[in-house]
């Protein structure tokens, strides 16, 4: 048997790859050993996952958030060791997740779009190029933490207009003081300024809204496709809920800069599970 796991801050996909052919899955909570001990980890694969396991598990090809580091990498090693001491273990940064679920073996741009952005240039086998993520308050382009950026600040500064600042003030009737104690002090300012892109896309055919995602989309095509050798003549792929849901805002924007999109995914793990058949 072989388990893959796509990993972010909220929620753990598994999938559990069989000789027979058929697949297992579970979902869990998610895990980043940069905010997290390992010891909730051992909590998520006791509760989540190991009851799932019912026969001797050859692979393990795990990839998340927080694993740049050898030392968490060994954090992750060590949680799966103790229940299947004799597997072989992968860990894999997410970038990597999105290029083998979008690209499989071929060469292309594999793009994040979700509540944060980022890009790669993946020649097959690997990552041969990135451009610097810089995090959400200095880049993060195209995500919904910076749409809701520019929405919220078009909000207080009366730049959007009016019927749909009445209608937003509506479903969130937030002082200007609550919203900044929300960015400035909250625990997860990026995940709340993201929650804005539903209300985005809710009212998409407003002309406002769209040339706000058109806008953010131009930013990421500009600031992280853009910057690749040959990007005029490479496949660009995307995965996250952004660039799903916006998926004909964001095809239209790379064909008017001669961009070519191909797959658009919601999230990996359809695709790891297609890429790690080979595996078996």
């Amino acid at each position: 048997m072989i388990i893959v796991a796509d990993s972010g801050g909220s929620k753990i996909d598994w999938r559990l790859l069989k000789k027979d052919g058929t697949i297992g899955q579970a979902n869990s909570p998610g895990f980043n050993p940069y905010y997290q001990p390992l010891q909730d980890l051992d909590t998520i694969l006791t509760e989540h996952l190991v009851q799932n396991v019912q026969e001797p598990v050859d692979k393990i090809f795990y990839y998340g958030t927080g694993v740049s580091s050898e030392k968490n990498q060994q954090i992750i090693q060590d949680a799966f060791a103790k229940y299947w001491p004799k597997a072989h273990i992968e860990i894999g940064w997410d970038l990597l997740a999105a290029a083998r679920a979008l690209c499989g073996t071929e060469p292309g741009i594999a793009c994040i779009l979700g509540t944060g952005s980022n890009s790669c240039l993946y020649n097959g086998e690997k990552i041969i190029d990135n451009v610097a993520n810089l995090g959400w308050i200095l880049a993060d382009e195209g995500s919904g933490t910076y749409i809701g950026k520019k929405f919220i600040f078009d909000y207080f500064r009366n730049e959007m207009p009016e019927a749909l600042a009445k209608q937003f003030k509506a479903r969130f009737p937030w002082s200007r003081e609550e919203v900044l104690e929300k960015v400035y002090q909250g625990e997860k300012p990026g995940a709340f300024l993201a929650t804005f892109a539903k209300f985005i896309f809710q009212h998409l055919k407003e002309p406002y809204c769209y040339k706000l995602i058109y806008d953010c989309f131009s930013d990421f095509y500009e600031n992280n496709v853009m910057k690749y050798d040959n990007y005029q003549n490479i496949k660009v792929h995307f995965t996250g809920s952004i660039s799903f849901y916006f998926s004909d805002v964001l095809r239209q924007v790379a064909n008017d800069k001669g961009i070519t999109v191909k797959n658009i995914l919601e999230g990996p793990i359809a695709g790891l599970t297609l890429y790690h058949k080979k595996d078996l």
